[in-house]
């Protein structure tokens, strides 16, 4: 027998100790505009319906007593014997929730304070270390962010992309570019300094959602005038007199007057994101500015950050963020030319509307005629109570979960866009930062727009049709199914 047939007798040289490979993506360096959009997640998580409902429930029920006293002071006791006044059968209950959901927004939406040149965006109390570190992918406190958004403003309280337009408008001279009231010529005091971090798509989702038209269903019904021709799906809805939503539903239909019209808000969609609502009460626009590359650049926005995930997934390759980059400037030039006119005060009142409506569908009064499904999950009290008047009216079945994840992912995905200064970048990690930062909510924008509309955003070619047209088709397909 050879040597080398014998196992026994094979000699094995050691050899070096295994090597362990883990590849990972590619870095980016720092940018300062981090910070802002850390900034754009607190605000509007602070103006969310969760933390108005418990303003609501602090100012008025006394559920929070040191919340309570701060607003008291600043709200209630101008009122003066305001039990009294509430306790009349008038509109002064509904008049007061509305002042009240104003002071709310005045407090919380786009505050900026500067000490010793300091710039906070940011409520410590909804600042959550671990998901922004895992955000940016490091470990981040909340002084970080607050350092990196001093950077980016900076130095002082304008956000470039403003202060890059006021110096267009004005130059450099410290007088033109002082904030006045209203009444005396200069910048408008606070839209300037201070801008409100909201967006109208935010209206827009939720109406294409039915909110606005199951409040409109409820007070046809309150009037007792039918809504439609043949049995009344809300023959059995009965108020009560001695219930709080009685008078507040009075109030709520006395002020009609004083409340946007549909048609109003409609050239308003039109004009910001050329896109308008579906449905019978729906007017024929005749729009002069409509924004009509918008749907185009947005989708093809939401197209090159899918496939850049792609690609920043593979770790054998080094993702190229450029074609991003060019598509971020083409959505915020976009953006802009729709900011004029009523852009700074209709998406204001449009939310102040909205949040009282979707406040009245989460009183415990409304779940006694619209129930719903009750082992349904809902992120908001009020959302069943939608979803069942669509059940009542027949309406579309798609539940109101997916339009309100649409208004709320698109809200700040849209502010990242309109309030950064993108025009004058050429640093393709700005690109790269913004993707993954803002990842969970473009990855849940494109999914709940294939839920709501069919379309899938992450394929080719881009979609630019408007969302309406996919809502009809949509309903067109139930109704043939159903006969």
């Amino acid at each position: 027998m050879s040597p080398v047939s014998n196992p026994q007798e094979v000699i094995v040289a050691p050899g070096p100790p295994p090597i362990n490979v883990v590849k990972q993506r590619s870095a980016t360096a720092r940018t300062t505009d981090q910070g802002l959009w850390v900034a754009i997640r607190n605000r509007t998580e602070a103006i969310s319906f969760r933390r108005y409902n418990e303003f609501i429930s602090s100012l008025f029920c006394c559920e929070n007593e040191e919340l309570t006293s701060k607003i008291v002071d600043r709200f209630v006791n101008k009122w003066g014997a305001l039990d009294a006044r509430l306790s009349v059968n008038a509109v002064d209950s509904y008049n007061v929730l509305r002042l009240a959901t104003e002071v709310f927004l005045l407090l919380e939406c786009g505050v900026v304070k500067v000490e010793n040149g300091t710039v906070t965006l940011i409520d410590e109390a909804l600042f959550t270390d671990y998901e922004e570190g895992s955000r940016f992918n490091e470990p981040v406190t909340i002084d970080n962010v607050n350092e990196r958004l001093t950077g980016y403003f900076g130095g002082t309280d304008k956000l470039p992309y403003l202060n890059r337009i006021i110096e267009s408008l004005v130059g450099l001279d410290p007088d033109k570019r002082t904030e006045k009231i209203p009444y005396c010529a200069g910048i408008l005091k606070y839209r300037f300094s201070c801008p409100s971090l909201l967006e109208l798509i935010w209206s827009y989702w939720n109406e294409e959602g039915m909110l606005v038209q199951t409040m409109n269903a409820i007070a046809l019904r309150f009037q007792n005038r039918r809504s439609s021709a043949g049995r009344d799906p809300l023959a059995e809805l009965e108020i009560d007199s001695l219930r709080p939503l009685n008078n507040l539903l009075w109030g709520y239909i006395q002020n009609e007057h004083n409340r946007l019209t549909l048609v109003r808000r409609t050239y308003e969609y039109d004009h910001h994101y050329g896109v308008t609502l579906y449905g019978k009460a729906t007017p024929r626009l005749r729009s002069v500015d409509s924004r009509s590359k918008f749907l185009e650049g947005f989708h093809n926005l939401l197209y090159r950050t899918s496939i850049f995930y792609r690609e920043d997934a593979d770790t054998n390759i080094i993702a190229d963020a450029f074609p991003l980059l060019n598509a971020l400037r083409e959505v915020h030039l976009v953006l802009a030319e729709g900011a004029h006119n009523q852009f700074g005060d209709l998406p204001w009142t449009a939310r102040v509307e909205m949040l009282i409506e979707q406040w009245l569908l989460a009183r415990p009064e409304m779940q006694d005629f619209l129930r719903g499904r009750q082992m349904v999950p809902y992120r908001e009290p009020w959302m069943g109570r939608v979803d069942a008047m669509k059940k009542f009216q027949g309406w579309t079945d798609t539940t109101i979960t997916h339009f309100q994840e649409l208004a709320i992912y698109g809200e700040q995905i849209l502010l990242s866009i309109r309030y950064g200064d993108w025009i004058d970048s050429n640093d393709e990690d700005q690109a790269k930062n913004w993707a993954r930062y803002w990842k969970p909510e473009i990855q849940g924008y494109i999914h709940a727009y294939r839920a709501v509309t069919g379309v899938d955003l992450t394929t080719e070619p881009v979609d630019a049709t408007p969302p309406w047209v996919h809502l009809k088709r949509q309903e067109d397909r139930r109704l043939a199914a159903r006969l």
